[in-house]
């Protein structure tokens, strides 16, 4: 059986690390295209000219728009051409690292994450949305980031609602990549450059990415409300720094290498609905999570656990978590459809799935979620 595990090729978390960015723009050149928001760079405008100024470079700002679009990515990369840049440096959250990675075509591309919502930053990887914020597709790219770099200082000072949701991304990992080892489905480690085209063999995952993802979903459970705690007091603390790591490298790997399934399915299916566009990745992806379990007829005590994480450290567990209050039998079929789509990673589930099912599961999944916390 072939197997497959990817990552980038480093890794480096630790507390004023943006100082260090211009160390690595220089192992390109001078000249970096910088893909953020405004706001982003507002927040680290002092520390990116220190390091600016340290190492002798030069960051083109892009004023990044928001929503990783194929209209957004062309944009950018034309100003990339037009200034002759090196590499590219994605700052901010998820879309915006997405964006550089298309911008770079994975090609000489820096990621600094200035919260720890996702387990994006370590991904070959990009999702890609409409303009209007409804997903469209994914984009693969030949490797993943050459740097990832994790600045602890930024991470602790940002809405604990970020490291909510990068919880709420990474408590799916363990549960999708122990769906892809039952069902020996493929993993998006072993997909090439533009995949889904069957011109490589698939690969399953590692022991190594199970492994991750075990320890991921662990470190969760032990560290993650007290992370919490830390981040509303905008302190750096051991279990702060765990659960940076959980929700970037752990679960970054886990998911890459180990497979997604039902939990991103649903995000995914669920995006269709306006009224959950001004939630987050991980807010919906753990919503998903439960309506895995639910798939998967799962143990009530592990669904007692996941609902127990989930309300203690204020993820969603019910549809209104997610802005949906009343629910339609044609928008459940909406969601449910886009849902099971023929390429989505549901059916990496080990057994049958159908839009019945999982409409049944989303509104069973509800129902718990409300009878726990009643």
């Amino acid at each position: 059986m072939r197997r497959a595990f990817i990552c980038p090729s480093k890794y480096v978390q630790g507390e004023n690390e943006l100082l260090n960015l211009g160390y690595f723009v220089r192992q390109y050149g001078t000249k970096a295209l910088l893909v953020a928001t405004e706001s982003s760079v507002n927040r680290v405008r002092q520390t990116l000219d220190a390091t600016a100024a340290k190492f002798g470079v030069t960051f083109v700002e892009t004023e990044f728009q928001g929503e990783c679009s194929r209209v957004e990515i062309a944009r950018l990369g034309e100003l990339a051409r037009k200034h002759s840049c090196h590499c590219t440096v994605g700052l901010g959250g998820g879309k915006a690292l997405d964006t550089a990675r298309c911008v770079a075509a994975g090609q000489g591309v820096i990621v600094v994450p200035t919260t720890a919502a996702t387990d994006a930053p370590t991904s070959h990887s990009a999702v890609i949305y409409t303009p209007d914020g409804e997903m469209e597709d994914y984009a693969y790219f030949p490797r993943n980031p050459d740097v990832v770099l994790m600045d602890v200082s930024i991470i602790a000072a940002s809405p604990v609602r970020y490291l909510v949701s990068g919880m709420g991304d990474a408590l799916s990992t363990y549960f999708e990549a122990r769906a892809n080892v039952r069902s020996c489905a493929p993993v998006n480690a072993g997909l090439p450059c533009g995949a889904r085209t069957g011109d490589c063999p698939p690969a399953r995952g590692t022991l190594a990415a199970q492994a991750l993802a075990a320890t991921c979903y662990r470190t969760l459970l032990e560290d993650g409300y007290k992370a919490v705690l830390a981040c509303q007091a905008k302190m750096a603390t051991p279990a702060l720094e765990n659960i940076i790591e959980a929700n970037s490298l752990l679960s970054g790997l886990g998911f890459e290498s180990g497979g997604l399934a039902a939990a991103h399915a649903v995000h995914d299916g669920l995006t269709a609905l306006e009224e959950t566009h001004t939630y987050l990745h991980g807010e919906k992806v753990a919503f998903g999570t439960l309506v895995q379990l639910v798939l998967e007829n799962a143990p009530t005590e592990e669904l007692d656990e996941v609902l127990g994480f989930c309300t203690s450290v204020g993820l969603p567990v019910c549809l209104s978590d997610i802005g949906i209050t009343d629910i339609s039998p044609e928008a459940l079929s909406k969601v449910a459809r886009k849902a099971c789509l023929p390429e989505e990673s549901i059916h990496a589930m080990p057994f049958p799935i159908t839009e019945e099912s999982v409409a049944a599961a989303i509104m069973a999944a509800d129902a718990l979620g409300n009878a726990f916390r009643s």
